[in-house]
């Protein structure tokens, strides 16, 4: 199972972000980064994910979907600190 980093800017509608979070929320676990980032743990591949997302997605967004493993580093939010360490493959 992977761990994919979702990342994006807020340019879409209040209705499409509601969506963008249904989906990242649907996934068998998740974790919220930042404002408009997340982690999820899933078994799909960043482009079948990506998939989901694109009817919600305006011509001006930047998405991304990226892989995540170990090492990385973060201060400020333990829960996540600790999610992400049991969470992410090495």
């Amino acid at each position: 199972m992977a761990v994919l980093l979702i990342t994006y800017d807020s340019n879409n509608t209040s209705q499409n972000c509601e969506k963008i979070l249904e989906i990242i929320k649907s996934s068998s676990a998740w974790a919220k980064l930042s404002e408009y980032s997340y982690a999820v743990k899933t078994d799909e591949t960043p482009q079948e994910l990506y998939v989901k997302f694109t009817p919600f997605l305006s011509e001006n967004t930047r998405f991304f979907i990226i892989s995540l493993t170990r090492p990385f580093a973060g201060i400020k939010n333990t829960v996540v600190l600790e999610w992400l360490e049991k969470t992410l493959p090495i």
